[in-house]
């Protein structure tokens, strides 16, 4: 399964990736990006059902971490799809526009803050009722949608953990006003990446393996937005620069390694 779903998300990736060399969400390439995700969650359900799984341990692995990552990608998309086609024109109706999107993930947050922390702390002693078919417990609270899904490929929670993980990587709050206390919007100023771009994407990659961010579960292009944004600078085509630096003969963290030698010179 792992080598299956490991495919399957590369290859969905590394479609996004060439949708999204542009800055902006055109409505026409998210739902581009949307049709795509189906199709891969339709392969994944069709493997499922042939396959199955080996055992319990399996089936949480699968429902708790793989296919929300996924189904996250198909409910960020659809939000933000959402979000550009409702938008309103002038700053100001965006800016209250963007504060009643911002209420409703807040809202959400609220209803499952059990669940959060349950999932934020890496718990894992509910595992079996929460993410084992067949298995809820509906003194859990469970949401209605549950029982009108197909509970072949569906679990009581892994669609609240896609929600989680989707909540993560929503843009609305990057879209609002830097504000000071007087309510003056304020400029932040940027630091420029001054080293390679190839150095940069070492670093990520390396930061999200050891899964410093959301405890792991944070996606790999959030990760790299976030740095874009911070250090002014474009990273271009990200999976076939890791390929490029994976498949390197010769020290393929060359970045990471003169990090650690710098850093330990300075120390003595």
């Amino acid at each position: 399964m792992d080598k299956f779903y490991d495919e399957t998300l590369h290859k969905l990736e590394t479609a996004i990736n060439e949708l999204e060399f542009e800055d902006d969400y055109s409505i026409q390439r998210i739902e581009a990006v949307i049709n795509l995700i189906l199709d891969s969650l339709s392969e994944i359900k069709e493997y499922v059902a042939k396959t199955g799984f080996k055992d319990n341990d399996g089936e949480i692995r699968f429902f708790k971490f793989l296919k929300p990552t996924i189904v996250a990608k198909l409910i960020y998309y659809n939000a933000i799809y959402k979000i550009e086609t409702k938008k309103p024109y002038g700053s100001k109706p965006i800016r209250k526009y963007l504060n009643r999107e911002l209420k409703k993930l807040k809202r959400h947050f609220d209803n499952n803050l059990d669940f959060y922390k349950y999932y934020r702390t890496n718990n894992t002693s509910l595992d079996e009722k929460l993410f084992v078919r067949g298995n809820h417990d509906i003194k859990l609270c469970l949401d209605t949608g549950y029982f009108q899904s197909d509970l072949t490929f569906f679990t009581s929670h892994d669609y609240k953990v896609a929600k989680i993980i989707a909540n993560d990587l929503i843009y609305i709050e990057d879209q609002l006003y830097n504000k000071d206390q007087n309510g003056k919007t304020t400029a932040i100023k940027k630091l420029n990446w001054t080293s390679s771009k190839v150095a940069l994407i070492e670093l990520i990659y390396a930061l999200h393996y050891q899964g410093v961010f959301e405890n792991g579960n944070a996606d790999i292009r959030l990760i790299a937005k976030y740095f874009e944004n911070a250090f002014n600078v474009n990273l271009g085509n990200l999976y076939q620069t890791y390929l490029e630096l994976r498949n390197r003969k010769m020290n393929p963290t060359k970045f990471l390694d003169t990090l650690r030698e710098t850093l330990i010179k300075k120390m003595e």
